[in-house]
C-alpha cells in the first residue's frame, strides 16, 4: 500500500513538473524586449501585406491578438466583449501617433473553407463590424508563438523603438465598457506619448486560448 502511495505521489509530481515546464515555455516577451518578426509581412483583409515595422507610427505600435469567435472578443449574452472597443483604441492611437493592428493566430480554427477563422471570414468580420484597424492573418500562429501570446485578446504595445512597454488586457471590465475603472491601454498610450514610463506595464490577459495546431 505504501509503495502504491509513493508511486502515485511520484507520478503526480512528475506530471506537475511537466505542466510547469510547458507553462513556462509559453511565457510572453518581457517588457523592454524588441518586437519579434517585425519585418515579416502578413496578409491584411484588404489583400495588402504589412509587417509590424511598416505599421509602426511615430510613437510606436499596438498589436492585439484577436479572432472571430471568442466570447471575450465578440461578446456573449451577459458580456459586451472587447471587440466593440477596438475602434475607440484605434482612434486614440491615431490621435497619439501610434499604429495598431489586429492579428488572427487561430490556426486550428481555420479548417479548409468551413473554419471560423479563415481569411474569408476575417474579411467578413472586419467589414460587418467596421474595423478601423488592419486585421492580418498569422499563418501557423508564428507571430503568436514568437510573442508568447496566450489569449484572444492579448495586447502588446511597443514604443517608437519597437521596445515593449505594455502587455496584457485592454481594460479591467470585459462585460461592460461603462463600468471600466482601469483603462490599461488608454493610460499606456497617454503616458508613452508624454514621454513617461508606463506605470502599470503588465496586466493579466483575459480571454480564450489561441488555437494553435499541436505540433507532433
Amino acid at each position: 500500500m505504501r509503495k502504491t502511495v509513493l508511486y502515485l505521489f511520484a507520478a503526480m509530481m512528475t506530471g506537475l513538473m511537466a505542466f510547469t515546464t510547458v507553462e513556462e515555455s509559453k511565457n510572453s516577451i518581457e517588457i523592454g524586449a524588441s518586437a519579434p518578426m517585425a519585418d515579416v509581412k502578413m496578409k491584411d483583409v484588404s489583400g495588402e501585406e504589412y509587417s509590424l515595422n511598416s505599421l509602426k507610427q511615430e510613437n510606436g505600435l499596438i498589436v492585439i491578438f484577436s479572432c472571430n469567435t471568442c466570447p471575450f472578443v465578440v461578446g456573449s449574452s451577459n458580456s459586451e466583449g472587447w471587440e466593440g472597443r477596438y475602434n475607440n483604441v484605434q482612434v486614440l492611437a491615431d490621435r497619439n501617433k501610434f499604429g495598431m493592428v489586429l492579428v488572427n493566430s487561430n490556426e486550428a480554427k481555420r479548417g479548409n473553407t468551413e473554419g471560423d477563422d479563415t481569411f474569408e471570414k476575417m474579411k467578413t468580420r472586419a467589414s460587418d463590424y467596421g474595423y478601423k484597424s488592419k486585421y492580418v492573418l498569422d499563418p501557423n500562429s508564428a507571430l503568436a508563438d514568437a510573442f508568447g501570446a496566450k489569449t484572444t485578446p492579448h495586447v502588446f504595445m511597443f514604443d517608437k523603438d519597437m521596445k515593449l512597454v505594455y502587455k496584457g488586457a485592454i481594460d479591467d471590465n470585459v462585460k461592460n465598457g461603462g463600468e471600466v475603472k482601469d483603462f490599461y491601454v488608454r493610460d499606456a498610450i497617454v503616458e508613452v506619448s508624454a514621454g513617461l514610463p508606463v506605470k502599470n506595464n503588465s496586466t493579466r490577459p483575459l480571454g480564450c486560448s489561441i488555437k494553435r495546431v499541436k505540433k507532433k
